[in-house]
C-alpha cells in the first residue's frame, strides 16, 4: 500500500459495554475484509469512553465515507468530533476548478478528505476540534463557490447523533447562502458563456474592422482585441491565480501565458483568438456536465412538498418537513407519496419507478396486523410498503409514516448519490498521477524549444511563438475530464434505473468481473420458503412435531423459522400451546430453546451429534437423506434426547432468476457461482433450476468469506445478497451488491452497488451500464491522449495557436459529449423477460 492513513475515531456502540461484544466483532471483520483498509483495532483506555477505532486505510482505495456507512450499518455510530459534509455548490463549472477547490480544502488544518466535481459537489470530511464548517465556508467563498440552498440542491448529513440513533440532520443554511450563484457569476449561471461570446464578438469586430475597414484608426482594432483579451481571460485569469496561491500550475496558466506571448509579440488577434476558444470550450463544458447533474437533481424533486394528513379528527395539508413517524398520510389517485410507510387502508398499484426503477406499477395492499408492522416497519411486505416520490395509481390508500422526510428511502439515495459524484474512479486517479508528471515534462520541452533560435536559423519570435503553441496543445484538459464526465453520466443513469452506485470504484469494477456470487435465499429464490414434507418419528403425532417447531420457532426472525409458524399454524388449527423461552442461536446450523423446562432443537442433520448433542437415529437420518435427495432444506426437531421429526422446507426460485443469469451470461459474465448453507444436494437443485453450472453447498457464514476471498484471488468478483447477513461476504468482495435496498437502511450502508429494488432483473442492467461506461472511459482516455500526442509534433513543425487551440477544446468537449451518452443508455434484458430500468 502506497500510503495509508492512521485515524483513531471515536465510537459510540448503542447499549454496548463490552468491546468484545459482538457489534464490535463484525465492524471490525467487515472494515478489514475491505480492499484499502490495513488493520483494524480497538482501543481502549481504561476509564475512557467511548472506545476508539483505529484504522489504517488508503483514502484512495477506500473513501472515509465508506467507513463511516460501514460503521453505522453494524450498529456504532461515528461521535460528533467528525463532521461529514456534502454541499452542491455554484462556482465550479469545469475539472481543473474543482482539483483547484480540492487543493484550497485539503490545505486548511482539521480536513481529512476533500474531494469536489466538475458538476458542482463538494464531499468533505473533517476534524470538528481542528475546522468548522463556517471556515470550511469561508475558504470555499474566497474562490468564489457558494453552497446552493434549497432540499433539492443539497443533502447534507452531520454526525452528532445519539448513541443508538442513526439519523441525518435537517438542512441547516447560514446568512450567507441565501444566493445561488457564485462570486463573479453576476449575470446569473450563463455569466461565463456570455463572457465567452461577448470575447468571440470583440475578435470579430476587430478582425472585421482591421481586414474590411481601410482608413479605420490603428488602434481601434487593438482595443477590439483588448477587451477581447479581458471577456476571454476574466475568469482564466481567476482560476489562475487561484492556482498560484496553491502552488499549482495547471493550464489556466499555460493559457495566459501563450496569450501574453501572443500579445508580446503583437499577435494580437491569435491571442484573443486563444482566450476565446479557452473560455468558450470551458462554458460549453460547464453547460454539458450540468446536464448530467441535472438528472440527478431530478431525483430530489421527487417528492411532493406538502402532504395531506389526518391529525386530531381532522385532514389538512402540512409541510413534508412537518410530518412525523406515526402520522396517517392520504394518498389520492394519481398522487405522488409525500412520505415512507405502509398502507393501513385502501388497495391501489404504485408506480415505483423513480425509486426502484422497476417499469411495471406493484400492487399494493393493507397490512395484516398494524401494531406488528408498526413494531417492525423494515419487515413489511414489499405489498404494503410505500416509498416517498412514487406515483399512486387509481385508488385513495391510506399510509402510516415510518420515516421522516430526510429519511426516506428517496432521501438517502439523493445523498449518497451527490457523496459519489465526488469520489474518485481508480482511472480518474491514474490520470492524476499521469498528469502530474507529463505537464512538468511539457514544461520542459516548452523551455527548450524557447531556445530552438540558438540551435537553427529562425528569430526569437519563432521559437517564442512555438514554445507557446506546444503548451497550448500539450494541455490535457480532455484528459483531466474524460473520467469525471464518464463516472457522473454513469451514476446519474444508474440511479434513475433503480440502481444506486457508490462512485467511479465500484462503477467501474462492477464492469471488469471475472465471477458474480450469489446468495440463495432472498436472492436466487423469494426468500419465503414454505412447508412441504412432514415426516415424524415412530409414535410422534404431526401435531406434536408442529407444536414444539411453532413454539420455539416463534422466537426467532429467520427466514425458516417464519415459514414453520406461519404454514405449521395453518396445518394445526388449534391454539397455541405452551411459549417456549431462552432460545439461543447456534449460528449457521439452527436453535435451542427451553419448552416446559425441556431443552429443544432445531436445525440442521449437522448440528447433531456435534457439540454435546446426541447423535441423530438411523430413522430421522434416512428421512433427512431422501428430503434432500428430493431437493428439500430440512430441519430435525428433538426435545430432550428424543427425535420427533423432520420438517422439509423449499424455496421458490425467483421468476426473474434465470432470465437475468442468462442476459448476465450474454452480456459476458461466464462464472456463476451460488452460496447456500443448505445441504449440497438441495443447492445443486436450486442452481440447476435457475441455471447456473456452480452451486457450493453446506457453507458456514465464514466459509462464505472464504470462498468470496478465494474468487477475488483469481480475479474480480461480485457478492449479490441481500446487505444483512451477507454483509461479511459482500466486504470481502470486489463489489458487494446488495437487493431491495429502499427498504433496508444497512443494505444501503454496506454495499458498493444496491439495487434500489427487490429484483434481480436489476443486476444485468448494473453490469452492462458498467462495461459501457468503462468502455466510454477508454474511448475518451484514447481520444485525449491521441489528439495531444498529434498536436505536440504539429504545433513543433509549425501549426499555429489558433488552430492548436480549436482542436484542443474540440477534444475536450468531444469527451464530455461523448460521456453524456450514457444518459441515454438502454437495459439490455430483452422485452418480456426481465425488464428493468
Amino acid at each position: 500500500m502506497k500510503s495509508t492513513l492512521r485515524l483513531d475515531i471515536p465510537v459510540l456502540l448503542p447499549e454496548v459495554d463490552d468491546i468484545a461484544d459482538a457489534c464490535v466483532a463484525r465492524l471490525t471483520s467487515d472494515l478489514e475484509a475491505r480492499q484499502g483498509v490495513e488493520t483494524v483495532h480497538i482501543v481502549a483506555t481504561e476509564g475512557e469512553k467511548p472506545a476508539k477505532l483505529c484504522v489504517h486505510f488508503d483514502p484512495d482505495v477506500l473513501p472515509l465515507t465508506r467507513i463511516r456507512e460501514i460503521a453505522q450499518a453494524a450498529g456504532a455510530q461515528i461521535t460528533a468530533r467528525f463532521g461529514h459534509l456534502t454541499w452542491n455548490v455554484s462556482g465550479i463549472g469545469h475539472e481543473r476548478r474543482a482539483r483547484t477547490v480540492e487543493g484550497q480544502l485539503r490545505a486548511l488544518a482539521g480536513i481529512i478528505e476533500a474531494e469536489a466535481s466538475a458538476a458542482g459537489a463538494v464531499h468533505i470530511e473533517f476534524d470538528r476540534q481542528a475546522v468548522s464548517e463556517e471556515a470550511i465556508a469561508a475558504s470555499l467563498r474566497e474562490l468564489g463557490v457558494t453552497r446552493k440552498t434549497g432540499a433539492s440542491h443539497e443533502a447534507k448529513k452531520t454526525h452528532d447523533e445519539h448513541a443508538g440513533h442513526n439519523h441525518a440532520a435537517g438542512e441547516q443554511h447560514s446568512k450567507d447562502d441565501g444566493h445561488d450563484h457564485s462570486h463573479g457569476q453576476f449575470l446569473g449561471p450563463n455569466t461565463e458563456l456570455i463572457f465567452a461570446l461577448a470575447s468571440g464578438a470583440l475578435l470579430g469586430i476587430g478582425y472585421a474592422v482591421e481586414k474590411l475597414v481601410p482608413g479605420a484608426p490603428e488602434w481601434l482594432p487593438t482595443a477590439s482585441y483588448i477587451a477581447a483579451y479581458f471577456f476571454g481571460g476574466f475568469f482564466t485569469l481567476r482560476e489562475a491565480i487561484d492556482n498560484l496561491r496553491l502552488k499549482r500550475f495547471e493550464i489556466d496558466t499555460l493559457m495566459l501565458v501563450a496569450a501574453a506571448g501572443a500579445a508580446a509579440l503583437g499577435a494580437f488577434a491569435e491571442g484573443a483568438l486563444l482566450l476565446f476558444l479557452f473560455s468558450l470550450g470551458h462554458a460549453l463544458e460547464h453547460y454539458a456536465m450540468g446536464r448530467a447533474k441535472r438528472a440527478i437533481e431530478a431525483l430530489a424533486e421527487l417528492a411532493p412538498s406538502v402532504a395531506t394528513v389526518r391529525r386530531d379528527g381532522e385532514t389538512k395539508e402540512i409541510p413534508v418537513e412537518e410530518l412525523a413517524v406515526g402520522d396517517i398520510v392520504i394518498v389520492r389517485p394519481n398522487e405522488r407519496l409525500p412520505a415512507d410507510g405502509f398502507l393501513i387502508k385502501g388497495n391501489s398499484s404504485i408506480n415505483q419507478a423513480p425509486v426502484t426503477g422497476e417499469s411495471i406499477p406493484v400492487d399494493k395492499r393493507p397490512v395484516d396486523d398494524a401494531a406488528a408492522a408498526r413494531a417492525r416497519p423494515d419487515s413489511v411486505d414489499g405489498a404494503s410498503r410505500a416509498f416517498a416520490g412514487t406515483i399512486n395509481g387509481s385508488g385513495a390508500i391510506e399510509i402510516e409514516v415510518t420515516r421522516r422526510s430526510t429519511e426516506t428511502a428517496l432521501a438517502k439515495v439523493v445523498k449518497m448519490v451527490s457523496e459519489a459524484e465526488a469520489q474518485k474512479s481508480p482511472t480518474q486517479r491514474f490520470t492524476e498521477r499521469f498528469e502530474k508528471i507529463f505537464v512538468p515534462a511539457v514544461l520542459a520541452l516548452a523551455v527548450i524549444l524557447l531556445f530552438a533560435w540558438v540551435v537553427i536559423d529562425e528569430p526569437f519570435r519563432d521559437s517564442f511563438y512555438r514554445a507557446m503553441a506546444v503548451l497550448v496543445a500539450a494541455s490535457p484538459c480532455a484528459l483531466a475530464i474524460a473520467t469525471p464526465s464518464a463516472v457522473l453520466s454513469g451514476v446519474a443513469r444508474a440511479a434513475r434505473g433503480g440502481v444506486l452506485v457508490k462512485g467511479g470504484g465500484p462503477l467501474e469494477n462492477l464492469g471488469s468481473l471475472t465471477a458474480i456470487a450469489f446468495d440463495k435465499t432472498g436472492t436466487l429464490t423469494e426468500g419465503k420458503p414454505r412447508i412441504t414434507d412432514l415426516v415424524t418419528a415412530n409414535g410422534v403425532a404431526e401435531q406434536d412435531l408442529l407444536a414444539v417447531a411453532i413454539a420455539v420457532e416463534s422466537l426467532s426472525d429467520h427466514p425458516l423459522a417464519e415459514a414453520i409458524v406461519r404454514d405449521g399454524k395453518d396445518k394445526l388449527k388449534s391454539k397455541a400451546g405452551a411459549a417456549a423461552s431462552d432460545l439461543k442461536s447456534l449460528t449457521g446450523k439452527g436453535v435451542t430453546a427451553t419448552l416446559d423446562g425441556q431443552t429443544v432443537w432445531i436445525g440442521k442433520a449437522e448440528m447433531f451429534g456435534a457439540e454435546g448433542i446426541p447423535s441423530l437415529g438411523k430413522e430421522m437420518t434416512d428421512a433427512v437423506a431422501r428430503l434432500r435427495d428430493g431437493g428439500r432444506t430440512t430441519m430435525v426437531v428433538r426435545r430432550t434426547d428424543r427425535d420427533l421429526g423432520v420438517i422439509g422446507l423449499m424455496d421458490t426460485p425467483r421468476a426473474a432468476a434465470r432470465a437475468s443469469l442468462k442476459v448476465l451470461h450474454d452480456i459476458g459474465i461466464t462464472r456463476m457461482i451460488m452460496l447456500s448453507g443448505d445441504n449440497q444436494k438441495v443447492a445443486d437443485a436450486i442452481a440447476k433450476d435457475v441455471g447456473l453450472d456452480e452451486a457450493w453447498g453446506d457453507l458456514m457464514p465464514e466459509d462464505k468469506v472464504e470462498a468470496v476471498k478465494k474468487l477475488r484471488s483469481e480475479g474480480k468478483v461480485a457478492m449479490v445478497g441481500d446487505g444483512v447477513n451477507d454483509a461479511p461476504a459482500m466486504a470481502s468482495a470486489t463489489v458487494g451488491i446488495a437487493m431491495g435496498a429502499a427498504g433496508s437502511d444497512v443494505a444501503l450502508e454496506t454495499a458498493d452497488v444496491a439495487l434500489m429494488a427487490d429484483d434481480l432483473a436489476h443486476l444485468p442492467f448494473a453490469v452492462g451500464l458498467s462495461r459501457q461506461t468503462r468502455s466510454i472511459i477508454r474511448q475518451n482516455v484514447f481520444v485525449s491522449l491521441g489528439i495531444v500526442a498529434i498536436l505536440i509534433p504539429s504545433t513543433i513543425f509549425g501549426l499555429g495557436i489558433g488552430p492548436a487551440v480549436a482542436i484542443h477544446e474540440g477534444s475536450t468537449l468531444l469527451v464530455v459529449f461523448n460521456a453524456l451518452r450514457l444518459l441515454a443508455y438502454r437495459d439490455p434484458t430483452p422485452k418480456g423477460s426481465a425488464k428493468t430500468a
